[in-house]
């Protein structure tokens, strides 16, 4: 396609038009690579454990038959966490001292993409994929990517992912059964809400001897994602981007119906946040239930460790992530692609033909098998696909991420994705999501402990905190941080 695009200038101008819808539809006759010449290509990625295992063993297949066949050699890092790639990837960009060279292709969430795209590093994938190949691929996932001032695509989808919830079956039935609270209460946020009231003061009327000691029935992981996606079902896009210009919506109405189905039952106790990650904390038994991502799946334990033993647990799964009461069924579009450092056209070229082979959908599936993340080709979504590909290839797959990947195949149509677009100082602002309301709950949850192991009551112990007053204070500094992390005045 390259050879076309550098001719196309030589070309008459009656034929310029034929040309150009020629090159556009990516049926260039001549690739630029030559199997006798093979270009190498270093790939950046975050994955660990299994999934990189996974990652590992495809690029080693490739390597050996397409790459091989066509004169590509695709070398794979990781960088240990997503806050480490981020880091190399910017010291790679700044030229710091001791820093590696940019690689070729690197895992990238949208928000770091975009930086790196406005410090102009990023290759158009555009120009090498044909509008056939683009159509196959699920239309939203290729919306994300298309974060350059002038709509071309900049991330390549690799794999997604959505919510889900997941519950210790085997403790939630005894407290299904004894106060009649079912699995469809816990369909919206406010149904979660009085199930782990119910369920705190349940636990706590085990040991009637012990005053205020129940216990805590869910979590959630991505405190962004709630923010996000909890104002998108209340009809608000708090990161509202049109033509790359960012409006901040913080309406004080919705934010309020956040803050009293997060902060409240936090600092009440019937809530929790303990590891670092909600897994962990269903592991230990400090919570039941927590919303988080498809790939935590197969980190759902398989018991419960306590300070007086182990036990066996059984899970149950149920793919939308709750919503709010009268709020639009939005569930969150979320994964890192992979984006192609600029360069020249050979290794561009290599890059997207490794990227659409790692796309596939036998190869996409093998990966999203042992990764829990979804395939991002419209005809890879589906069990039927799955279970061909783990036949075909003799795979052992947990049954929690095969359970979790089916069924949200199943409800995908029924279901809405939704993500910002990319915006300048989008990394910074979505921290503040991330962290200012849960830090302020952690911090007085503590004093509300306190001041219960001094003899006051929870209702007694919380007052402070979870009236109007607070909510003001809370409500105010969120916006004044929201605003320096973005650099934009929000509407208020």
């Amino acid at each position: 396609m390259g050879y076309m695009k550098r001719s196309v200038r030589k070309v008459r101008p009656v034929f310029l038009a034929a040309v150009l819808i020629f090159t556009l539809a990516g049926c260039g006759s001549k690739s630029p690579l030559d199997p006798k010449d093979p270009v190498s290509l270093t790939v950046w990625h975050y994955y660990n454990g299994s999934q990189q295992m996974a990652f590992d063993a495809l690029v080693e297949e490739f390597n050996d038959t397409v790459g091989r066949e066509k004169g590509i050699y695709v070398q794979s890092y990781s960088q240990g966490s997503v806050g480490d790639l981020e880091t190399a990837v910017r010291d790679a960009i700044n030229g710091k001292v001791g820093a590696d060279a940019m690689p070729d292709i690197f895992s990238s969430y949208a928000d770091t993409a975009y930086e790196v795209e406005q410090a102009g590093a990023l290759a158009d994938l555009s120009s090498y994929l044909s509008q056939e190949e683009l159509g196959r691929y699920v239309d939203s996932y290729i919306e994300e990517g298309r974060i350059a001032a002038d709509g071309t695509l900049r991330i390549f989808p690799t794999a997604k992912s959505t919510e889900i919830m997941m519950l210790n079956k085997t403790d939630w039935e005894p407290f299904a059964a004894a106060t009649g609270t079912t699995l469809e209460d816990l369909r919206t946020i406010e149904g979660v809400v009085e199930a782990a009231q119910d369920y705190y003061e349940w636990t706590d009327g085990l040991t009637p001897d012990v005053p205020e000691d129940g216990k805590a029935l869910y979590g959630r992981d991505s405190m962004a994602n709630y923010f996000i996606i909890g104002m998108k079902q209340l009809g608000v896009e708090i990161f509202q981007v049109e033509n790359g210009e960012l409006t901040l919506n913080v309406p004080k109405e919705e934010l309020r119906r956040l803050w009293e189905n997060y902060y409240v039952p936090m600092v009440k106790g019937w809530f929790g946040a303990y590891g670092k990650f909600r897994s962990d904390d269903v592991k230990t038994g400090d919570i039941l239930i927590y919303t988080g991502s498809t790939t935590s799946a197969m980190y759902f334990p398989d018991q419960v460790e306590r300070d007086d033993g182990s036990s066996p647990i059984e899970y149950a799964l149920m793919v939308a992530a709750p919503i709010f009461e009268g709020g639009e069924s939005c569930a969150v579009q979320q994964g890192a692609g992979m984006v192609v450092s600029k360069s020249d056209e050979r290794h561009e070229y290599a890059a997207v033909e490794f990227l659409k082979w790692f796309t596939q959908a036998e190869n996409n599936l093998r990966f999203g098998s042992v990764s829990g993340y979804l395939p991002v080709l419209k005809g890879a979504n589906s069990q039927e696909k799955l279970d061909q590909v783990i036949q075909a290839q003799g795979l052992t797959v947990a049954p929690k991420t095969r359970d979790c990947l089916v069924s949200v195949f199943s409800e995908m149509e029924d279901l809405t994705f939704y993500t910002n677009k990319s915006f300048e100082n989008g990394s910074a602002a979505r921290k503040v999501l991330e962290h200012h309301l849960a830090d302020q709950a952690a911090a007085d949850r503590a004093s509300v402990l306190e001041a219960v192991a001094q003899g006051a009551s929870l209702e007694e112990a919380s007052a402070p905190y979870v009236g109007t007053e607070s909510f003001e204070a809370w409500y105010t500094s969120f916006c004044d941080a929201l605003e320096g992390a973005a650099g934009k005045q929000a509407v208020r």
